[in-house]
């Protein structure tokens, strides 16, 4: 059941930004804000829960408001409202789902509760149509490292995880190691092209099936700075990210090869990094198939993945309750 509206609300809480828009069916974005976190988490150099659920608390009305103000948009205009309930932490998770449902019953507007990993599988499809089916999916974030086949937005089959970090993590906690801050993603990409790698860490798992590991990698890290106190961050940053690199890549290769395909797909906040892009697109090229790579922007998490989700959802008629579930995976709606 739906409103009478043209658009989907998104709202997104499940980490350490809030962040809303406004999405049509064909996956524009009328209007999008985010509040960011990273300044608050920084000093902790990873996010601190407690401290993101009240933020969330802060921010999330006037966020909202900024979304409708700058669109002109009323609620009278909303088919839904999309809210993610899982995965991600459940204080941030709360938030957004119990202001959700307010809004929903003061605007008779339903409200659905959004599998967060669904709304980065439909990053790639915001602005534009990119994604061919069958594809396979790496979904590269700083909580989850997976891959999945996919035969359409809602058949969706996880054939790849990991058993410990995801990748976004290691980079995060090896950033803290060299000194670079939080977010680490971002910082060790930019840092990277300006070294030499000096040293061949591991590459956990290469071709041991489809599953990740990033823990030994980042514990080989640690221990090559503790050998080596004169080590330069960003050679230290260039053997990182080639190690990431040839995992994240065999693995994608792997899959294809065992699942024939249409496409690659490349979400989550990982997908933002340029040396992931660049490896990508030349994995691609050589098998001779797609490459779907969401705009930068909308690689992060975002209201927008929520919102086009929400779509999904409301075209197949499927209704979830509003509790949040931390632990949600990727095949559940």
């Amino acid at each position: 059941m739906s409103g009478h509206g043209s658009l989907v609300l998104g709202v997104e809480t499940s980490c350490d930004d809030t962040a809303v828009a406004l999405v049509d069916p064909r996956g524009s974005v009328i209007a999008s804000c985010v509040a960011s976190q990273a300044a608050l988490h920084t000093t902790f150099g990873g996010v601190y829960p407690e401290l993101a659920s009240r933020a969330h608390i802060d921010k999330i009305l006037p966020t909202v408001q900024a979304v409708l103000s700058d669109s002109g948009v009323r609620p009278r205009d909303l088919a839904a409202i999309g809210v993610t309930r899982g995965p991600g932490l459940i204080g941030s998770l709360m938030v957004g789902l119990n202001t959700a449902a307010g809004l929903g019953h003061g605007w008779e507007v339903p409200v659905i509760g959004v599998n967060h990993l669904r709304g980065h599988l439909r990053s790639a499809d915001l602005e534009e149509s990119r994604v061919k089916f069958p594809a396979i999916v790496l979904l590269v974030s700083g909580g989850h490292t997976l891959l999945a086949r996919l035969e359409s937005t809602t058949d969706i089959r996880l054939i790849g995880s990991t058993v410990d970090d995801s990748v976004g993590e290691a980079y995060d906690k090896v950033a803290r190691m060299l000194g670079l801050g939080y977010p680490g993603g971002p910082a060790i990409d930019r840092l990277a092209p300006s070294g030499t790698p000096q040293v061949r860490f591991p590459r956990p798992m290469l071709r041991q099936g489809l599953d990740f590991s990033f823990s030994g990698l980042k514990s080989a890290v640690e221990r090559y700075l503790a050998a080596t106190p004169d080590a330069q961050p960003a050679d230290v940053a260039a053997a990182f990210v080639e190690a990431c690199m040839e995992v994240l890549i065999s693995k994608c290769r792997a899959a294809i090869k065992e699942y024939p395909v249409s496409s690659l797909v490349i979400v989550g906040g990982v997908a933002a990094s340029p040396q992931l892009r660049a490896a990508a697109t030349e994995l691609c090229a050589g098998l001779g198939i797609g490459l779907c790579l969401p705009p930068v922007k909308w690689s992060t998490d975002n209201g927008a993945m929520i919102g086009l989700a929400t779509w999904d959802y409301l075209t197949n008629g499927i209704t979830n309750t509003l509790e949040p579930v931390p632990g949600l995976g990727m095949e559940a709606f």
